[in-house]
């Protein structure tokens, strides 16, 4: 679960609620006074450090007067996944800004190696909005990349005792869902 900046700051507004009293609700251990005003200035600013925990979003969900699942994002990663990006990113693509029932549809029947890999991220951010309390029928593919990871380095033997690099790649697949806006129960 990821603090989305830009809601949380309109909200903020609306209410009234300046940025020490946000800061006030989400004091906890390690994050007091000071360093708790200047974690909500950042994440305000859409800086994420330091890291917001999902208890400092349900806290300043609370704060403003919403749910946590009305200023959060859902987002799934998957790591070392092997393949190249160019071949996933042709995957993520495809599903970005549909609902995530279209979205798994799409994924369960495509034939693509990275589909696999894809629709557990989306299943995983899926599970997430769920556990939050979030209106599945209403969820969204807001963020999906694919960046690229560690190259596995193999050689082919060649002619005359020389050595080819082979380079497989790997990447990360990253799949954030949200709520539409406006879809409340």
């Amino acid at each position: 679960m990821r603090l989305r900046a830009d809601e949380l700051k309109r909200r903020a507004e609306e209410m009234g609620v300046s940025v020490e009293q946000l800061a006030g609700a989400v004091e906890r251990t390690g994050l007091e006074g000071a360093a708790a005003e200047k974690a909500v200035r950042n994440w305000i600013s859409g800086r994420d450090h330091p890291r917001c925990k999902k208890t400092d979003i349900e806290r300043l969900a609370d704060a403003v007067g919403c749910e946590a699942r009305e200023i959060a994002r859902f987002v799934s990663r998957v790591n070392h996944h092997r393949g190249s990006p160019r071949k996933a990113k042709l995957l993520v693509d495809m599903i970005r800004g549909r609902g995530a029932d279209e979205a798994e549809e799409m994924l369960r029947f495509s034939t693509k190696r990275a589909a696999v890999n894809v629709r557990k991220a989306l299943e995983a951010a899926r599970a997430d909005a769920q556990e939050a309390g979030a209106d599945s029928s209403a969820l969204f593919v807001a963020e999906c990349r694919v960046d690229e990871g560690p190259h596995i380095k193999r050689f082919r033997p060649k002619d005359r005792g020389r050595a080819h690099p082979i380079l497989k790649r790997t990447s990360h697949i990253t799949v954030g869902l949200q709520e539409r806006p406006g879809s409340g129960f």
